[in-house]
């Protein structure tokens, strides 16, 4: 059953404590998440000490965003798909592999960005 459609702040407050209830289930249950997280958490104070200008350190940091943003898709697509059901499927594979190569295609985003920027600033 859905809940009352709420407004104003209290529809707001709600929202964001169902996208902190979904960002601890992605730490808790999804292995990439928290790998990818750790490997932010890490790179996120190297784009904010390297001597680079505004617009690159922020392309740095966007990427890191990017790559969280589209494995948390990824892992609510696989969470539909096995509701649906746990037989093979060849549409159930298709959604999933198309969400890794989301994955995968945000990762080497980052991964160029972030070689492209520093190469041309250290090299």
């Amino acid at each position: 059953m859905k809940p009352e459609n709420n407004h104003g702040l209290k529809r707001i407050f709600r929202a964001t404590g169902f996208s902190m209830q979904g960002l601890r289930l992605a730490w808790v249950h999804e292995a990439a998440f928290r790998q990818e997280l750790m490997l932010a958490i890490i790179m996120l104070p190297i784009a904010l000490l390297v001597d680079i200008t505004t617009v690159e350190r922020l392309f740095l940091i966007l990427t890191l965003f990017i790559v969280l943003i589209v494995e948390l898709l990824n892992s609510a697509i696989e969470a539909v798909v096995d509701r649906i059901g746990h037989e093979i499927h060849p549409l159930s594979g298709q959604a999933k592999d198309v969400a890794s190569a989301a994955v995968f295609m945000s990762l080497a985003l980052c991964g160029i960005t972030w070689a492209v920027i520093l190469t041309s600033r250290y090299l």
